[in-house]
C-alpha cells in the first residue's frame, strides 16, 4: 500500500484490508463466546481429592473423633422452636409475613446470645493470630464462580441480584478469597489468617421436611468463618489446625460431637478434604452439622490469581549473591482454607436444647456468659 501502485490495485487492497479488518472483529467475538464456554465447562471439574478421602457418598464417611457424650435428661425434652416459644426467643410467623419462609426474628436473650457467641468467637480466634475483618455481603458473580460456587446454575444456593453481575454471598469464605484476587503476596508474608464475621444468604433449594424447621436451615444468618493462605506445603498442617480450633471451640461450650473425614461424594467441587463437625441436638434427636474445615488446596487461587513468590532454595547457599539478583524464584499459587468457626443458627439450636432445664430455663454456658453482662439462665416470664 505504499508503494506506487494503480488505482485499481489499490483498491482492491483496500478492499482486502477492510474485509481481514471484518473477519478479525468475528474472530475476536468467536473467542471471547468460546472463552466463557470454555470456563463454564471448565468449572464442573471438582478439585482433586487427597489421597486418605474416604470413596463414597456421605455415609462412607469416617469419624475422626468423639467429644463427650449425651446428655442424660431426668425429664421430657423439648426442640429449639418449642423452647424458644415459651422463652419468647423467635418469631417466625411475623418473619413469614415480612420475607417468607426460612426467615426468623430473634428476640430478647436470644439477641443477646448471638452476640455473646460472635464476640466469644471473635475474641477466641484473635488469640491464636487470625486478623479480624467485615466483608462485603454482595460480590460479583464472577469471584463466586472463581470460589469455586455456582451462583446461576439450577438449585444454586446463590441468591443472583436481577439485572446486575452481583450476587449475596453464601459464606464470607467469598469475598475473603477475593482480597486478595490477582495478586502476587510476598513470601514473607505468608501465611494469611482471616477471622471474618458477615451475614450470609442462602436460597436453601430443595431443602424439606421437619429435619429443616425452624433455626436448622434457614435463609439468611450470621456466621464467623476462619479463611487462611498458605504456602502449598503447609495448607494439611492449617487444615489440622482450623479442625482443631473448632474443636476446642465447640468443647469449651460443653458440647457433644463428632468431627467426620466427609467421603468424596459429599465433598464440594473446590474441597481436596473437608472434615464436618456434627453436633448432638437432643430436641432433634440426631446429630447436626455445625461446622467445617476445608483445604481447597489452589484450586481457588488459581482461578483468582492469587499467587506468592517463594524464595528460591539455591541462592540460600550464595552467601555473596551478585548486584541485582534476588533470591526469589518463579511464582506459585498458595493454597487457601477455610472454616466455619461459628455459625449462629445452630448453635442456639444447640445451646437451647443441650442446656435446657426441667423449669423450663436454658443456662448459659459458662464462656459466654461474660458476653451477656454475666446472665446466667434464660428464663420463662412471668404471665
Amino acid at each position: 500500500m505504499k508503494g506506487k501502485l494503480e488505482p485499481s490495485e489499490r483498491q482492491k487492497l483496500v478492499e482486502e484490508g477492510k474485509n481481514l479488518k471484518e473477519g478479525l472483529m468475528t474472530l475476536e467475538e468467536d473467542l471471547v463466546k468460546l472463552t466463557d464456554e470454555l470456563q463454564q465447562e471448565a468449572q464442573f471439574i471438582p478439585n482433586m481429592t487427597h489421597p486418605d478421602v474416604p470413596i463414597g457418598d456421605e455415609d462412607s464417611s469416617v469419624i475422626r473423633k468423639m467429644v463427650g457424650s449425651p446428655r442424660e435428661f431426668s425429664f421430657p425434652v423439648k426442640d429449639h422452636v418449642q423452647l424458644g416459644k415459651e422463652l419468647d426467643l423467635f418469631d417466625f410467623d411475623a418473619a413469614a409475613e415480612v420475607s417468607g419462609s426460612k426467615f426468623y426474628y430473634l428476640k430478647n436473650e436470644a439477641v443477646l446470645l448471638e452476640m455473646a457467641l460472635i464476640n466469644w468467637t471473635l475474641s477466641e480466634v484473635v488469640k491464636r493470630g487470625f486478623t479480624l475483618l467485615t466483608t462485603p455481603e454482595i460480590v460479583r458473580s464472577s469471584v463466586v464462580e472463581k470460589c469455586g460456587f455456582q451462583p446461576r446454575g439450577t438449585n444454586t444456593q446463590v441468591y443472583s441480584i436481577k439485572d446486575s453481575d452481583q450476587c449475596l454471598i453464601g459464606t464470607a469464605e467469598i469475598p475473603v478469597g477475593g482480597i486478595h484476587m490477582d495478586s502476587i503476596l510476598p513470601n514473607s508474608s505468608l501465611p494469611h489468617k482471616y477471622a471474618a464475621f458477615s451475614h450470609c444468604f442462602r436460597t436453601e433449594a430443595g431443602a424439606a421436611g421437619a429435619a429443616t424447621r425452624g433455626l436448622y436451615r434457614v435463609h439468611q444468618f450470621s456466621k464467623v468463618e476462619l479463611f487462611v493462605l498458605c504456602r502449598p506445603e503447609e495448607s494439611n498442617a492449617y487444615h489440622e489446625e482450623l479442625i482443631t480450633i473448632e474443636e476446642d471451640l465447640f468443647s469449651s461450650l460443653g458440647l457433644h460431637f463428632k468431627t467426620l473425614d466427609m467421603a468424596s461424594g459429599d465433598l464440594g467441587a473446590p474441597a481436596y478434604r473437608k472434615f464436618d463437625v456434627e453436633a448432638w441436638m437432643p430436641g432433634l434427636g440426631r446429630y447436626g452439622e455445625i461446622s467445617s474445615a476445608s483445604n481447597c488446596t489452589d484450586y481457588q487461587s488459581r482461578r483468582l490469581g492469587i499467587r506468592y513468590r517463594p524464595v528460591d532454595p539455591a541462592s540460600l547457599n550464595n552467601n555473596s549473591p551478585k548486584k541485582g539478583k534476588s533470591n526469589a524464584g518463579p511464582t506459585q499459587f498458595v493454597h487457601t482454607l477455610n472454616a466455619t468457626a461459628c455459625a449462629i443458627p445452630r448453635m442456639i439450636v444447640c445451646i437451647l436444647e443441650n442446656y435446657q432445664q426441667e423449669d423450663g430455663s436454658v443456662a448459659i454456658p459458662a464462656p459466654l456468659r461474660p458476653f451477656m453482662g454475666g446472665l446466667e439462665v434464660i428464663a420463662p416470664r412471668p404471665r
